[in-house]
């Protein structure tokens, strides 16, 4: 089971060796890893710090998600303007 407090969006990009992650239910919450495993295992500790801060700048701090999931897509694609 991954223990996670908050829904989190791992996106695979361009280069192989990077994934980009954030969370939806935590706004401004994002991160880089190498991995899918390395993203989660940031996410599970980053989190933690996030609302950390968030509470130590006297900022609201969104409930745990009492369902949390975890999303492995590829990365969003600009549309070309034009």
């Amino acid at each position: 089971m991954i223990d996670l407090k908050y829904s989190l969006v791992i996106e695979a990009t361009k280069d192989p060796t990077f994934f980009g992650f954030y969370s939806p239910d935590l706004e401004g919450f994002t991160g880089i890893g190498h991995s899918v495993e390395d993203c989660l295992y940031q996410a599970k500790w980053r989190i933690e710090e996030h609302v950390a801060l968030l509470r130590e700048r006297g900022l609201s701090v969104p409930k745990p998600n009492p369902n949390p999931t975890v999303t492995v897509k590829n990365e969003q694609r600009l549309a070309a303007a034009g």
